[in-house]
């Protein structure tokens, strides 16, 4: 064995058989320096691999998202007409460089803004621009005249900024429908800032699609908004895909799973909602009160809020039928949008009547705002209600801004408009304090941002908000406010971020690391060894050489995470942070196989969604032949590859791209299935001379047929598809199937007590034992017992999903068969770095071969214990085949 190649261990040995042996060595005199040099050979090693055991535990720690420090400048001294909180605010924004101020309405994020640029437009010397909603352009006009002593300029085209800079003004303002329609360039400005930032909140809007190349290059960004995340914490991620913090579509794949039956489903991962909270908080700051930051709350009293409902009744009999012709009993809104739209028109005589009662029936100089939603709203409002004038779309921007403008000034006593044009930015709260909705909707942000016109800090009345509604809009109803619900639970998290940590990011860093390394555990058995352990440092302690043939699925880049450490090579981000990862495996790897042995990755290229790329429509990561320049760069020789077919239909309800109704619009929107691939590999032999692995793979001509060879060699192979089930499977099982599993397994296999409580026991963990009747009732052999009279037959069981998995599912057994039976001779030591439920050692145990598998995940590793054990005591395990619905037919095979 080369010295060069040899572990600390491995040395230390040797120059013990040098003792032993003397004759290995040099002769007697130079004996002392020989071993002097042997020991310092062994020290260096060690260190080396400390070094690398450095290196990899950097990269981890890497991982840990941080926020984008660019342009951060110090604040210098700040204007003192800043309230504590507010200054506090505006130096943390400016040390940022590109932050958002996320605080509630009537904090001062006006001033907040002015203050920031202000600082920048010095520092920098250049011209800065703030981009708000109609109507609030003039409170940022008078508040920076009156603090500040600046002149904001109204710029709404680039002729109009040009203009400007030649007078000497360089603090800009205009109206976000300038911008989105390009009429003005944001990237003349040093610094920018957006307020009332919630028009990004929807992803894949127009607004968002054009605002990211807008001003991309902006130095400085910053965005501004009293309800950055109404209900959903996901839409957080889009400030910081603007802002530069992080770009979406891998805050997407960092923080959310993907469910690999629905496309789009994304929800965050359990174990990671606490470190998103920390990282958002590292470059967002969430403030409802002074007091979140240490400061006292005077004045900042939030005054009483009623809620009024007023249900209008409805006529059932007109409900009309469903598209099975089946007559309706109720008449419900909620079934389509265009239902909701005819519900709202049919309802509209009656509910702008109880408008008009509602102001009739209170003090007749009362100012009021009306929000409405449709055209006919709108003319039927200003056809009843005196004294009511209208802001809408179609009128020119300066006429709309000026009429919202009168109307928060008290100039104007009631106003009907909607959520979409005066819902954002403007306070109305000094002469208004009576709201009314003339309808309600899905559109919870709309509705909390119009609320909040009135209902803010300074209001000094209380706030009526009276709600309108019929009968059959009852569902939507109920959906807004659980939306409301959940707003309200989103704010409290991310405020006792705050209140924990305060503007400082100290002790976050630590807390996001904790979820780095594993502590190793390993069960053997007769010819297999099962290790729950970064798989880099398992392998690294494994001797050179000692493999015969290495099986795995890698992790498919970021697409999936599998357990919630920084190990896992799913947490990454993008291709480029896999492979850096990969970097330290590789290498092991190679050391590890016999020369000459075989390397089988089974890969699948990922696709990239037009939303999250912002292109539009999807698009294919080629991430097989990327893996294929990887290993050949760490001197692994390509052999080829096996195609494995897998389902169109299937597929396209995971992504919904090869749909046959958009391939009849326009054939070329679509391209191809994504087939799964298995890369072949080899590690060169020592003697290149025939090109024979040191220890060759024999095959009998009389068992290794030519026909099985035709079929090995074929660069297509089919698989059945069958493999264990998962467990997040047998979780979504009603409890008849699991019975007739059961039924199977306990039919074909010696009855075992103890596993028999054992396997009841971890279904009831999970909440799928039924409490009403036995689930896993004992299988009798003999004829005279009868045991499978079911009375349950009429029953069905929704379980509860104990843990949400990101595995998409576990290798196919006959494809892992076919590897090992090609690749390796009985006996031969088989290797999976990324075991999950040990799929390949279960496989290698039943060929007659010895399974070596490495699992992150301990619930995998658990599992996959007792797949070793079943396979070792020749027992069989249920697998996806024997998961078959009468009713429903054979569930399709799911493909990794």
């Amino acid at each position: 064995m080369p010295l060069v190649n040899a572990t600390p261990a491995q040395l230390r040995a040797y120059g013990d058989q040098m003792a032993v042996n003397p004759e290995w060595g040099p002769n007697p005199p130079a004996w002392a320096t020989a071993m002097a040099q042997l020991d310092w050979y062994v020290e260096a090693k060690l260190m080396e691999e400390e070094q690398e055991s450095g290196r990899y535990l950097e990269l981890l720690r890497s991982k840990t998202p941080a926020p984008n420090m660019a342009g951060s400048i110090e604040p210098g001294e700040l204007n003192p007409a800043l309230k504590p909180h507010q200054a506090d605010i505006a130096a943390w924004a400016i040390r940022g460089g590109n932050r958002a101020i996320f605080a509630s309405f009537g904090l001062g994020k006006t001033l907040i803004q002015i203050q920031v640029l202000d600082v920048f437009r010095r520092a920098k010397k250049g011209p800065v621009l703030i981009v708000c909603p109609l109507g609030v352009r003039g409170e940022f006009k008078r508040d920076a005249k009156r603090f500040f002593g600046v002149d904001l300029v109204y710029t709404p085209t680039d002729a109009d900024v040009k203009r400007a800079l030649a007078d000497g003004h360089d603090f800009c303002i205009v109206n976000y429908e300038r911008v989105r329609d390009g009429a003005l360039d944001p990237k003349q400005f040093v610094a920018v800032s957006l307020d009332e930032a919630s028009v990004l909140r929807s992803f894949g809007s127009k607004t968002y699609q054009e605002f990211l190349p807008m001003f991309d290059g902006v130095p400085n960004k910053f965005v501004a908004t009293a309800t950055p995340s109404p209900n959903r914490f996901k839409e957080l991620i889009h400030y910081a895909g603007f802002l530069g913090i992080m770009d979406t579509g891998q805050a997407l794949t960092r923080f959310f799973k993907r469910d690999s039956q629905t496309a789009g489903n994304l929800q965050i991962h359990p174990h990671k909602e606490r470190e998103f909270w920390l990282w958002v908080s590292s470059w967002a700051t969430f403030l409802t009160k002074p007091s979140d930051l240490g400061y006292s709350d005077e004045g900042y009293d939030l005054p009483p809020l009623r809620i009024i409902r007023h249900r209008i009744p409805v006529d059932h009999s007109g409900a009309g039928v469903d598209s099975w012709g089946q007559g309706r009993l109720l008449r419900n809104a909620a079934i389509g949008l265009s239902e909701a739209a005819a519900e709202r028109r049919r309802t509209l005589p009656d509910r702008v009547a109880k408008v008009k009662q509602i102001i009739e029936s209170q003090d007749p100089n009362e100012h009021w705002l009306i929000w409405h939603d449709l055209e006919d709203e709108r003319r039927a409002i200003e056809k009843e209600i005196v004294n009511c004038v209208s802001v809408y779309g179609s009128q020119p921007i300066d006429e709309r801004e000026q009429l919202i403008q009168d109307f928060s000034d008290g100039r104007m006593q009631n106003l009907a408009t909607k959520p979409i044009i005066a819902g954002s930015g403007c306070n109305f709260q000094r002469h208004c304090a009576r709201a009314i909705f003339i309808g309600v909707g899905y559109k919870f942000n709309d509705f909390i941002q119009a609320i909040h016109r009135l209902y803010r800090f300074q209001q000094p009345r209380e706030v009526e908000i009276h709600l309108i509604y019929a009968e059959s809009e009852d569902q939507i109803y109920d959906a807004l406010m659980a939306k409301w619900a959940q707003h309200e639970k989103l704010v409290a998290e991310m405020t006792s971020i705050m209140q924990e940590y305060g503007l400082n990011n100290a002790g976050r860093d630590d807390e996001m690391r904790r979820s780095i390394g594993v502590t190793r555990q390993e069960q053997r058995g007769d010819g297999w060894t099962a290790v729950n352990n970064d798989c880099v440092d398992e392998l690294s302690q494994m001797a050179d050489n000692s493999v015969d043939l290495v099986v795995t699925s890698w992790p498919f880049s970021d697409h999936y995470e599998y357990s919630p450490s920084y190990n896992d090579f799913g947490h990454n981000d993008g291709d480029v942070g896999f492979f850096k990862q990969m970097e330290f495996l590789s290498p092991e790897v190679m050391r590890v196989l016999k020369p000459g042995r075989m390397y089988c990755v089974h890969v699948k290229d990922r696709l990239l969604y037009g939303s999250v790329t912002g292109l539009g429509m999807y698009s294919v990561n080629p991430f097989s032949d990327k893996s294929v320049a990887h290993l050949r760069e760490q001197g692994f020789i390509y052999c080829g590859r096996i195609t494995i077919v897998t389902d169109v239909v299937r597929e396209n309800n995971q992504t919904y791209r090869l749909g046959w109704t958009e391939k009849c619009k326009d054939a070329t929107k679509m391209g191809v299935g994504s087939p799964e691939y298995v890369l072949i590999f080899r590690k060169l032999p020592t003697d290149r001379t025939n090109s024979y692995a040191d220890t060759p793979v024999v095959k009998s001509k009389a068992e290794y047929t030519r026909s099985r060879w035709q079929f090995d060699a074929s660069p297509f192979w089919r698989s059945s598809g069958n493999r264990f089930l998962a467990e997040h499977e047998i979780e979504k099982m009603n409890a008849k199937t699991i019975k007739r599993i059961w039924r199977k397994f306990s039919a074909e296999n010696v009855h075992d007590s103890e596993e028999h409580v054992e396997i009841a026991e971890k279904l009831e963990a999970k909440g799928l034992l039924p409490a009403t009747y036995m689930l896993l009732d004992p299988h009798s052999h003999s004829p005279w017992c009868w045991d499978d009279v079911s009375r349950m037959r009429t029953l069905n069981c929704d379980q509860a999903r104990a843990r949400q998995e990101q595995h998409i599912c576990p290798l196919q057994f006959d494809i892992v068969d076919r590897l090992i039976e090609t690749y390796s001779a009985p006996g031969d030591l088989v290797l999976d770095p990324f075991g999950g439920i040990m799929t390949v050692p279960y496989c290698a145990i039943r060929k007659g071969r010895k399974g070596y598998g490495v699992e992150l995940s301990p619930a995998y590793w658990v599992d996959g214990v007792g797949h070793c054990r079943a396979a070792e005591a020749k027992v069989s395990m249920p697998t996806l085949f024997d998961h078959v619905e009468v009713e429903d037919g054979i569930e399709e095979p799911c493909s990794a």
